[in-house]
């Protein structure tokens, strides 16, 4: 007889358990006591919060109306970042639609109080700055505006600086004595000035198409051919005097690709790269 009556008990129970979680069907829910149903659940809705996207990289590119600098704005551009340039004729001649998306400065890298406010918000430096003449011409151009740029960016806080130079060339080198001195000073300066964060790219002859006063160029007619063969001939270019007329042209675009990764990866490895490097790491980056 007692065990029908518990029997009964465990049914009626089990069948109040049953009411309460019917019940949690309609918007209520079960308590730890079994025999207690609690209010519905109220759920309040999630406060919006505007999250600001995160701040894009500025790039600074020192004579980024020329041949060179102008290929490296256009890169930097369709990577996404934000593109300032800086030279003595400040906007660039070019109608291309993307000319319109740069930040143009005119300034002059000899004259410390006509340019630095150019490197507000910057966070990388690509100098594409040189030019030939006397030597003394040459000197200031490729070395001294260079050194001030360099100078003036770490002392900005500016965190990484790319300078293009040039491979050494044998007997131009004494020919051009100024032009290439300059380029190792500039060279001397960054590696000093950023040790963990700057990068000296060495190309040879650089080919595209150039315009000069309003006619282009084709140089790549030359440039591309010559690539393909002496690419391959590296042992070639570590002879004395000869060498350096085995040193392999670079396309334009890919100098442009190479510097803007190492103005902006920061495991880009700091120092010299030469102009084999270039051609490996524009083949990395694709």
């Amino acid at each position: 007889m007692r065990t029908i009556v518990s029997r009964l008990i465990n049914s009626r129970s089990s069948v109040s358990r049953l009411s309460a979680i019917t019940a949690s069907g309609n918007g209520r829910y079960l308590s730890t006591d079994s025999n207690k149903v609690d209010e519905p659940l109220k759920v309040e809705e999630a406060e919006t919060v505007n999250v600001p996207p995160p701040p894009s990289e500025k790039l600074l590119v020192l004579g980024g109306n020329g041949f060179v600098g102008s290929h490296i704005c256009r890169e930097a551009l369709d990577r996404g970042l934000t593109v300032a340039s800086l030279s003595r004729s400040g906007r660039s001649s070019l109608r291309d639609s993307w000319a319109t998306n740069v930040i143009w400065h005119q300034g002059n890298l000899l004259s410390s109080d006509s340019w630095k406010e150019a490197l507000d918000g910057v966070t990388a430096v690509i100098s594409c700055v040189g030019g030939f003449g006397s030597n003394s011409y040459m000197y200031k151009i490729n070395g001294t505006a260079n050194i001030n740029a360099i100078r003036a960016a770490s002392e900005k806080g500016v965190k990484r600086f790319v300078y293009i130079s040039a491979a050494d060339s044998g007997v131009a080198n004494y020919l051009l004595q100024g032009y290439y001195e300059g380029k190792r000073a500039a060279e001397t300066e960054l590696l000093t000035r950023y040790p963990y964060g700057g990068v000296i790219l060495r190309p040879g002859f650089i080919y595209g198409t150039r315009t000069v006063g309003g006619m282009k160029l084709p140089l790549g007619v030359i440039g591309s051919p010559m690539e393909m063969v002496l690419q391959h001939a590296k042992p070639l270019s570590q002879l004395p005097l000869v060498g350096p007329l085995f040193t392999p042209p670079v396309n334009v675009t890919v100098v442009a690709k190479v510097a803007v990764r190492a103005a902006t990866d920061p495991v880009f490895p700091p120092g010299i790269v030469d102009v084999h490097g270039i051609l490996r790491y524009s083949q990395k980056s694709r």
